[in-house]
């Protein structure tokens, strides 16, 4: 089974992922503190960490660039930002994010997104 972390402090994108993703039988782990992701993606070995675009007063952006200045290329999961607006999409290709899907979203795009 997949695994999948959510770092999101709104309850609606944290329901709509998790309705998303019911459909192909991941396992969802919630992270409201942005600054422990990269200590959650490490504990859970997680295969995606989808991240809103704001949490908290961290930037989806920073959590972004936080994994991938950790965690080396091998042991690194895909990464989603989910976006406010379409004009974010830029941001998401300068964080480095693998992909990126703009709020609202469909769960076909939102599994699109996460490679499944």
């Amino acid at each position: 089974m997949p695994k999948a972390l959510l770092v999101t402090d709104s309850e609606w994108v944290r329901n709509d992922v998790h309705a998303a993703l019911s459909l192909g039988d991941w396992e969802i782990a919630d992270l409201d503190d942005p600054e422990r992701t990269v200590e959650q993606v490490s504990d859970l070995e997680a295969d995606v960490v989808v991240v809103d675009m704001q949490v908290r007063s961290m930037g989806g952006m920073a959590v972004i660039r936080d994994i991938r200045g950790v965690l080396d290329e091998e042991s690194r999961p895909r990464t989603v930002l989910l976006l406010d607006r379409s004009a974010d999409e830029f941001l998401a290709r300068r964080a480095g994010a693998d992909a990126s899907v703009i709020k609202p979203f469909t769960a076909h795009a939102l599994r699109e997104a996460v490679g499944g």
